[in-house]
């Protein structure tokens, strides 16, 4: 077997974006919320189902996966590689916006259901050392979650150091799988605990899948590839350009050093001969109160030598 990088656009929206194999969302949903009894969710919908693109080059047509479950709660799910600038603050402008669009104006705000947002991270957003990391809208005094319209879940990839042997609970073994999929040769024995995992290895492994999607996966791995690259080059240019600059302004304070040098020189020289301070000052082209601290400083240093 050969299984994909689930950290993979394509791949992604096609393991939990695929509105034939819901299984696999389900059974994620459950173990990162940690839901049990009759809190389980048992149905989604998607609501904007996983396309293949049209063309090689062409993007695939979504960037997340949104689903709403039987009760109406609403999920927003979203793998992101890499940290960027207002992360955080995107992430709450999406959630909120998915809360506020359930109802049209002049409707009961009692209609509006929780929205979760769940992230899958390869980098860290939090100081914590647990790989999940979840926040909640809390009253400071009593630390009650009464505005629990919208809350937020990531996982860190980056924190998650388990082993096959040390998975526990189904989202460390979800999350094993997000990571170490495409490593992978053979289906683990603990995919076989749960229907919606198992399905997600299967539908991850290479050779169930259609050449066109193979084709987008590719051309997915290397826009991130293109992406690494343009930061790379664009850091190795302002690596040399600021190298650049420095050795400019070395030679420029070079300059500066070696023409005050000359001229302290030049002033000395003059003034040993005899030659008066405004003289000096025509001859070298220079301010007089000039000529007379080159004089003042070349007097103090003889006049130290010479109390030594």
């Amino acid at each position: 077997m050969k299984f994909v990088d689930i950290k993979n656009d394509v791949a992604f929206r096609k393991i939990f974006g695929n509105a034939r194999k819901t299984v696999c969302l389900i059974s994620f949903l459950n173990a990162v919320l940690e839901l049990g009894g009759n809190k389980r969710i048992k149905s989604v919908t998607l609501l904007n189902p996983y396309l293949m693109p049209r063309l090689a080059d062409e993007k695939s047509s979504i960037i997340d996966v949104r689903a709403t479950d039987q009760q109406g709660k609403r999920f927003v799910i979203e793998m992101q590689v890499a940290d960027k600038k207002g992360f955080k603050e995107r992430v709450q402008y999406y959630t909120s916006r998915d809360y506020s669009m359930q109802i049209d104006k002049g409707q009961d705000y009692t209609k509006l259901r929780p929205v979760y947002f769940i992230g899958i991270l390869n980098f860290s957003n939090s100081r914590g050392i647990n790989y999940v990391s979840k926040h909640l809208t809390i009253e400071e005094e009593t630390g009650d979650n009464v505005l629990n319209g919208m809350k937020y879940a990531f996982i860190q990839l980056t924190k998650f150091k388990k082993k096959e042997h040390e998975l526990v609970t189904p989202t460390d073994k979800w999350t094993y799988f997000i990571k170490n999929a495409e490593n992978l040769k053979v289906i683990p024995n603990f995919a076989g605990d749960e229907e919606g995992l198992l399905t997600a290895f299967q539908e991850a492994d290479k050779h169930n899948w259609k050449k066109e999607e193979l084709v987008a996966y590719d051309n997915a791995s290397m826009r991130i590839q293109d992406a690494r690259g343009e930061k790379e080059l664009a850091r190795e240019e302002g690596k040399a350009e600021g190298k650049a600059e420095g050795k400019a302004e070395g030679k420029a304070e070079g300059k500066a050093e070696g023409k005050a040098e000359a001229e302290e020189k030049a002033v000395i020289g003059l003034y040993k001969s005899n030659v008066s301070v405004s003289i000096i000052a025509i001859s070298l082209e220079i301010h007089e109160d000039k000529v007379n601290q080159i004089i003042d400083k070349y007097n103090r240093k003889n006049l130290g030598k010479h109390s030594e």
